[in-house]
């Protein structure tokens, strides 16, 4: 059976709202009912039929051919089958996934991934600010499921991050691991300015020593080579990375010592990637 296919006909003229284009949300619908439900967030919204050509069945497998980056909260509340964007998308981008995946061949905007509970998202490009982070009013971010971006992540990357993984793969801005309340993030690449500010708990994992910390880290002796090791063993069974991460010495900082202090910065230490 053919995907589930979702073929831009040309760019909006408003942001649009696909969260209600998922396979749970589809599911029982005819064709002509899909092309009629509302996606448009003006005072006329446009029907999905006005930005879409529609085609194929099967709703577990849904494709979009094309992206924007008015494209808002697609694959929103995915909690099973598979979806996959073939351009860039707008902000929201997998908000809420409970299962199930998403692929975004482009890049997303501002919070990608919020408040995640399973399931995988995977961004081929960059991401903005707030990576799996709350919005507004929210008090906790990211609570389970793995979050690859395979560019660049702005600022705020995994604030308030509880359970789960983020893996950005080129750098990221400034407070990595903002206000961390317990989970792992790995970045490689340069990170900006303060990473772990107010963490409580959880993991920051980097490719090189932080050239920012906050001064309420401290380095605080050897990590647990075990965690290191099985957790670079992690990244490749995933497909994440191809190569260990931290290597066979990684240096540590412990923190945030403003907060509880119980978090940790492990970082591979250059002086040994000749002797390994």
């Amino acid at each position: 059976m053919k995907a589930l296919t979702f073929t831009l006909i040309e760019q909006p003229e408003e942001r649009l709202d696909l969260s209600g284009l998922t396979p749970v949300a589809l599911a029982g619908l005819s064709e002509t009912q899909v092309t009629r439900l509302h996606i448009g967030t003006s005072r006329n919204p446009a029907f999905v039929g006005d930005v879409f050509k529609v085609a194929g069945k099967d709703v577990n497998n849904i494709i979009f051919e094309g992206g924007s980056r008015r494209f808002d909260k697609v694959g929103a509340g995915l909690n099973s089958g598979s979806m996959r964007i073939i351009g860039d998308v707008g902000d929201q981008a997998g908000r809420r996934i409970s299962g199930g995946s998403l692929y975004i061949e482009g890049s997303a905007g501002d919070h990608a991934g919020s408040c995640m509970t399973g399931g995988r998202l995977e961004i081929k490009g960059n991401a903005g600010n707030y990576l799996g982070g709350p919005l507004a009013g929210e008090t906790t971010g990211m609570e389970g499921g793995i979050l690859i971006v395979r560019g660049r992540a702005g600022d705020y990357t995994g604030d308030r991050l509880r359970r789960g993984v983020i893996a950005v793969l080129k750098g990221c801005g400034d407070y990595a691991g903002y206000r961390m309340i317990a989970g792992t993030i790995v970045v490689c690449g340069r990170t900006g300015a303060m990473p772990g500010y107010l963490m409580k708990r959880g993991s920051l994992l980097f490719d090189r020593r932080p050239e920012n910390p906050s001064p309420t880290f401290v380095p605080c002796g050897k990590p647990d080579i075990a965690f290191a090791s099985l957790f670079d063993r992690f990244l490749m069974d995933e497909k994440i990375m191809n190569k260990p991460l931290l290597g066979s010495k990684p240096g540590k900082y412990g923190g945030d010592n403003a907060v509880s202090g119980k978090g940790e910065i492990l970082f591979r230490q250059r002086d040994h990637l000749r002797s390994e």
